[in-house]
């Protein structure tokens, strides 16, 4: 089931009611949100890019009953301007990013995405293109992997973990996912197991962001796309954890603020906020939701609208 999908809708629906009003899901996965645009918002044509060719695939299928009103693009979010450039949209309506990682990446036993199961340690969304997690594991500095671990998975043992990944990888190379595991509880003092869940899943998440170089596209990825939207037009973000989540919080609530020096008695126009936000904060999933999908518990949703022309 798609993480907050109506309050998604909600959001979005004020700037998708027009007819050849254009929504991009910046991250189509199994395409549970972007059946939901297009079944919702009849009037509404959808672009939708995912980097996981078996995910255009698979949500290919579902989408077809929508024939040419659903544009799929084999394309990581930052692209966005490529890809409606060469779809030759100069504006679109409405926006939505889910950060998280797909049901299906997480499921398919041999992606080495859950720590719950055994299987080759690869992590990549796009298998055509990249390093493994294995590859990282095996070749980085342990400067390096301690850097990777506290910054992106917010490990407090990040040293204890990686000076056991050194050591064990000298004697053979990683490969799959159970032997990481496996390491990781024996490397964390018992405290550490008792809190938060699977021990392993801190050093998974900092693994998968770095792999897919998550934070640096989302980095290029939010001010960009908040660049192709219309005036009137309206993006949603639901991220998965505090870095991402910062991120998204900065070029919004920046693009909210007014960039005139202190004191002008009439701010001109070109100081102005381009966007307007639509969300106190980050909103959170209901209890409800969470109860019966796990996987919505660490969800953050954002929202703004574009009030102004100008780049943000």
């Amino acid at each position: 089931m798609p993480v907050m999908l109506r309050r998604c809708l909600d959001l979005l629906g004020p700037a998708l009611a027009e007819p050849g009003a254009v929504v991009v899901d910046c991250t189509l996965g199994l395409g549970g949100h972007s059946e939901a645009l297009l079944s919702t918002f009849p009037a509404a044509r959808l672009v939708a890019l995912d980097r996981d060719k078996e995910a255009l695939r698979l949500a290919g299928e579902r989408l077809a009953p929508f024939g040419e009103r659903a544009m799929l693009a084999h394309a990581v979010y930052d692209e966005l301007p490529d890809v409606l450039d060469r779809l030759g949209i100069p504006r679109v309506q409405g926006i939505l990013f889910d950060l998280g990682v797909s049901s299906m990446q997480l499921d398919e036993a041999d992606r080495g995405f859950a720590y719950a199961q055994d299987a080759p340690l690869d992590m990549r969304m796009d298998q055509t293109a990249g390093l493994s997690a294995a590859e990282v594991l095996n070749t980085y500095p342990p400067g390096e992997l301690v850097r990777i671990l506290r910054t992106y998975g917010e490990e407090k043992q990040a040293r204890r973990i990686v000076s056991a990944v050194v050591r064990e990888r000298e004697k053979e190379p990683f490969a799959r996912s159970a032997r990481l595991v496996e390491l990781i509880r024996e490397a964390l003092p018992q405290a550490a197991k008792r809190t938060g869940g699977n021990p392993a899943k801190r050093t998974f998440q900092a693994l998968r962001i770095e792999v897919n170089g998550e934070l640096s596209v989302l980095e290029r990825a939010i001010p960009a796309a908040v660049n192709t939207l219309a005036v009137g037009g309206r993006i949603a973000v639901l991220a998965y954890h505090s870095l991402e989540d910062r991120l998204v919080k900065q070029v919004l609530s920046t693009g909210a603020t007014s960039t005139a020096p202190p004191g002008l008695p009439v701010v001109p126009e070109r100081y102005q906020p381009r966007l307007k936000l639509l969300t106190r904060g980050a909103e959170l999933p209901a209890e409800e939701e969470v109860a019966a999908n796990r996987r919505a518990a660490p969800a953050r949703l954002r929202g703004a609208e574009r009030i102004r022309e100008g780049a943000v």
